[in-house]
């Protein structure tokens, strides 16, 4: 399938400000500067990004305790992000909530929870409203392979099917839940066929190939906005650093379980890399375009860490100032 060059550079674009802006928080959450747990997404860009490039500013997207990814790739401002991060007066969540509260509603990010399964059922709510006013708008519910033990998931796979919602159900799975690896919390593998009993039509994707992400989910977002839905598409990725901070390491005690040579060989699957010989040997793009697109987007990043930690903290007087009671 042919791209246009506007597309292929706003998917690469895309992904290298999510990585760039993760590895930038590396140094301030090591050297305590960064307080707040941060839960990093280096490694899963493309789902993000296929995903949220084939969606309308107008339609919702749910996210995780991991999804500083969503909330760019749909669009949320990088300074309220690292601000946010920061935890300072001038994040998206009034730097109330830190890393793991995120919310752009202009952008149709409506939010994003630290609780596992958490969010599922408010993207089911909101397919739910679409589906009354009759709007055209569809839903995206993120959710990593950890949520798959929670029954909300279930509950709300089978709603989604009794009334047609149009709800995506997307499953990051990056084979580990928090520390424990898949195979010794799941007899079957194979997330997507749990939504098969329900007749959901269900897909495993490369969550690694951006294209092949993006293609997925465009089918499925027009079958949802067709009144085909819902959809539920599994996205196998990996996530190179720890399950929250850079590594999973604390005062020297290797917690990381991961082999090694399993590390190496998804290092070897970097999304980023293979979509950049992608573009070059498909002559969408060359090393000097790249090149520039690098360097703008470290910029930005650059430009947000000192807006992040120029901004003010809440004004402890202030501090249940926009929570609800």
């Amino acid at each position: 399938m042919q791209h246009s060059k506007a597309l292929m550079e706003h998917l690469y674009r895309t992904m290298i400000r999510i990585r760039y802006c993760e590895e930038s928080l590396v140094e301030p959450i090591l050297s305590g500067e960064i307080k707040t747990p941060a839960h990093l997404y280096s490694g899963e860009e493309a789902v993000a990004t296929g995903i949220c490039s084939a969606l309308k500013e107008e339609d919702y997207i749910f996210g995780t305790h991991r999804s500083h990814g969503h909330f760019l790739a749909k669009g949320g401002s990088m300074n309220e992000l690292m601000a946010e991060i920061y935890c300072r007066e001038t994040g998206c969540s009034r730097g109330r909530g830190g890393s793991m509260h995120l919310i752009a509603p202009d952008k149709g990010m409506l939010g994003s929870a630290p609780i596992v399964a958490g969010t599922i059922s408010l993207a089911l709510g909101a397919a739910l409203a679409s589906f009354i006013r009759k709007d055209g708008r569809v839903a995206v519910s993120f959710f990593g392979d950890g949520a798959t033990g929670e029954g909300v998931l279930y509950e709300s796979l089978n709603f989604a099917a009794l009334k047609k919602l149009p709800i995506l159900f997307v499953c990051e799975n990056n084979f580990y839940a928090t520390h424990m690896p898949i195979r010794e919390c799941r007899v079957q593998e194979n997330i997507y066929k749990i939504a098969i009993p329900f007749r959901i039509e269900s897909h495993d994707v490369d969550g690694n190939d951006v294209l092949a992400v993006f293609k997925a989910a465009k089918d499925a977002i027009e079958s949802c906005r067709n009144g085909e839905g819902p959809i539920f598409l599994e996205c196998l990725t990996y996530r190179y650093r720890g399950h929250v901070g850079p590594d999973d390491n604390i005062q020297g005690l290797h917690a990381d379980i991961r082999p090694k040579e399993e590390i190496e060989a998804w290092l070897e699957e970097d999304p980023i890399k293979r979509f950049e010989h992608y573009l070059i040997t498909h002559q969408y793009s060359n090393e000097q375009l790249i090149e520039q697109m690098r360097q703008e987007v470290q910029k930005e990043v650059d430009e947000a860490l000192f807006f992040a930690k120029n901004s003010q903290a809440p004004n402890q007087g202030e501090l249940t100032r926009y929570v609800s009671r």
